[in-house]
């Protein structure tokens, strides 16, 4: 088959339901042998639905990266909180320790 127009006058011409069966199954073929892989072809709404999904999943990841740096911030200033109470209560310990500070 090499146009729509081709079938149609091959179907119109033939005598028998017979012939017109084979004539649509040889069109089959020459589709499917022009693009074997017509179920892999992506279309817009593929790829628009695939955006959409790469959208949300990067607002996703987004958001448990931002939690992700809160909760590091957090034990970054815990720690250095702690440290600085460490570092004073060594201070103060030494201060007594030479007698500068009452105990």
């Amino acid at each position: 088959m090499t146009s729509v127009i081709e079938l149609y006058e091959n179907l119109a011409a033939a005598t028998d339901d017979k012939t017109r069966a084979r004539i649509i199954a040889e069109a089959f073929e020459a589709l499917e042998e022009r693009y074997p892989n017509l179920s892999d072809v992506v279309t817009k709404t593929h790829l628009s639905e695939t955006e959409l999904r790469l959208q949300k999943e990067i607002k996703e990841t987004e958001l448990r990266l931002a939690q992700a740096i809160h909760r590091q911030t957090l034990w970054v200033v815990g720690a250095a909180a702690g440290s600085v109470v460490v570092i004073i209560g060594a201070i103060i310990g030494l201060l007594r320790f030479l007698g500068l500070v009452p105990a």
